[in-house]
Protein backbone atom coordinates (compact mmCIF):
# COMPACT_ATOMS: atom_id res chain seq x y z
CA UNK A 1 0.00 0.00 0.00
CA UNK A 2 1.04 3.73 -0.59
CA UNK A 3 0.90 6.11 2.50
CA UNK A 4 1.91 10.01 2.36
CA UNK A 5 4.15 11.16 5.46
CA UNK A 6 2.95 14.67 7.46
CA UNK A 7 6.01 16.12 7.73
CA UNK A 8 6.36 15.83 11.64
CA UNK A 9 5.94 11.75 10.73
CA UNK A 10 8.90 12.15 8.36
CA UNK A 11 10.93 14.01 10.89
CA UNK A 12 9.56 11.71 13.72
CA UNK A 13 10.81 8.69 11.71
CA UNK A 14 14.00 10.24 10.73
CA UNK A 15 15.15 11.36 14.24
CA UNK A 16 13.40 7.79 15.93
CA UNK A 17 11.36 10.34 17.96
CA UNK A 18 9.00 8.15 20.83
CA UNK A 19 5.76 10.58 19.77
CA UNK A 20 5.54 7.81 16.62
CA UNK A 21 2.55 5.75 17.00
CA UNK A 22 3.75 1.85 17.19
CA UNK A 23 1.11 1.54 14.15
CA UNK A 24 2.94 4.64 11.93
CA UNK A 25 6.29 2.76 12.51
CA UNK A 26 4.82 -0.53 11.42
CA UNK A 27 3.41 1.07 8.25
CA UNK A 28 6.72 2.78 7.61
CA UNK A 29 9.23 0.44 8.50
CA UNK A 30 6.90 -2.28 6.39
CA UNK A 31 8.69 -3.53 3.60
CA UNK A 32 5.62 -3.79 1.50
CA UNK A 33 4.59 -0.37 2.00
CA UNK A 34 5.32 2.28 -0.38
CA UNK A 35 6.10 5.36 1.53
CA UNK A 36 5.96 8.91 0.08
CA UNK A 37 7.08 12.68 1.32
CA UNK A 38 5.76 15.83 -0.65
CA UNK A 39 7.24 18.11 -1.75
CA UNK A 40 5.43 20.93 0.37
CA UNK A 41 7.12 19.16 2.82
CA UNK A 42 10.72 19.91 2.14
CA UNK A 43 9.13 23.43 1.60
CA UNK A 44 7.89 23.37 5.02
CA UNK A 45 11.39 21.96 6.77
CA UNK A 46 12.82 24.72 4.63
CA UNK A 47 11.40 27.51 5.71
CA UNK A 48 11.23 26.38 9.52
CA UNK A 49 14.58 25.72 9.43
CA UNK A 50 15.73 29.05 7.73
CA UNK A 51 13.08 31.09 10.16
CA UNK A 52 15.60 29.42 13.31
CA UNK A 53 11.98 27.44 14.18
CA UNK A 54 13.89 24.16 13.64
CA UNK A 55 17.35 22.53 13.64
CA UNK A 56 18.61 19.54 11.93
CA UNK A 57 22.14 17.86 12.13
CA UNK A 58 23.64 18.20 9.08
CA UNK A 59 23.14 21.02 6.18
CA UNK A 60 19.90 20.96 5.46
CA UNK A 61 19.30 19.96 1.69
CA UNK A 62 21.90 17.01 2.63
CA UNK A 63 20.00 16.15 5.56
CA UNK A 64 16.36 15.60 3.49
CA UNK A 65 18.17 14.13 0.95
CA UNK A 66 20.34 11.50 3.20
CA UNK A 67 17.05 10.73 5.00
CA UNK A 68 15.12 10.15 1.92
CA UNK A 69 17.73 7.73 0.01
CA UNK A 70 18.63 5.73 3.50
CA UNK A 71 14.92 5.22 4.34
CA UNK A 72 14.17 4.21 1.24
CA UNK A 73 11.64 7.27 0.79
CA UNK A 74 9.73 8.34 -2.68
CA UNK A 75 9.16 11.83 -3.02
CA UNK A 76 6.17 13.15 -4.58
CA UNK A 77 6.11 16.51 -6.63
CA UNK A 78 3.64 18.90 -6.69
CA UNK A 79 1.86 18.73 -9.86
CA UNK A 80 -0.44 21.31 -11.12
CA UNK A 81 -3.76 19.49 -10.68
CA UNK A 82 -2.81 19.25 -6.85
CA UNK A 83 -2.10 23.15 -6.97
CA UNK A 84 -5.49 24.11 -8.62
CA UNK A 85 -7.62 21.26 -6.70
CA UNK A 86 -6.47 22.94 -3.10
CA UNK A 87 -9.28 25.77 -3.82
CA UNK A 88 -12.12 23.17 -3.56
CA UNK A 89 -10.99 22.41 -0.04
CA UNK A 90 -13.27 23.67 2.85
CA UNK A 91 -11.57 26.52 4.82
CA UNK A 92 -11.21 24.57 8.09
CA UNK A 93 -8.11 25.70 8.80
CA UNK A 94 -5.47 28.15 6.07
CA UNK A 95 -2.10 26.18 6.59
CA UNK A 96 -1.05 25.78 3.26
CA UNK A 97 1.24 23.28 3.48
CA UNK A 98 -1.77 20.83 5.33
CA UNK A 99 -3.82 21.85 2.42
CA UNK A 100 -1.39 20.59 -0.06
CA UNK A 101 -1.12 17.36 1.46
CA UNK A 102 -4.80 16.92 2.07
CA UNK A 103 -5.29 17.21 -1.45
CA UNK A 104 -2.52 15.26 -2.50
CA UNK A 105 -3.67 12.54 -0.26
CA UNK A 106 -6.86 12.81 -1.91
CA UNK A 107 -6.02 12.76 -5.72
CA UNK A 108 -3.10 10.31 -5.51
CA UNK A 109 -5.39 7.93 -3.25
CA UNK A 110 -2.79 7.50 -0.32
CA UNK A 111 -3.63 7.64 3.38
CA UNK A 112 -1.65 10.29 5.24
CA UNK A 113 0.49 9.34 8.49
CA UNK A 114 0.04 11.90 11.04
CA UNK A 115 -1.22 12.78 14.72
CA UNK A 116 -2.60 15.89 13.00
CA UNK A 117 -5.77 15.93 14.01
CA UNK A 118 -6.64 18.78 11.26
CA UNK A 119 -7.04 16.05 8.08
CA UNK A 120 -10.13 14.74 10.23
CA UNK A 121 -12.35 17.52 9.04
CA UNK A 122 -11.55 16.30 5.35
CA UNK A 123 -12.08 13.60 2.94
CA UNK A 124 -9.15 11.90 3.11
CA UNK A 125 -7.95 8.60 5.33
CA UNK A 126 -5.64 9.00 8.10
CA UNK A 127 -3.87 6.70 10.11
CA UNK A 128 -1.47 6.62 13.13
Amino acid sequence: MRFLLDTHTFLWWVSDDPQLSKNALRLIASPDNDIFLSSVSGWEIAINVQLGKMKVPAPFEQFVAEQIFHNDIATLPIKMSHALHVQSLPLHHRDPFDRMLIVQSQLEKMPIISVDSVFEYYDVEVVW
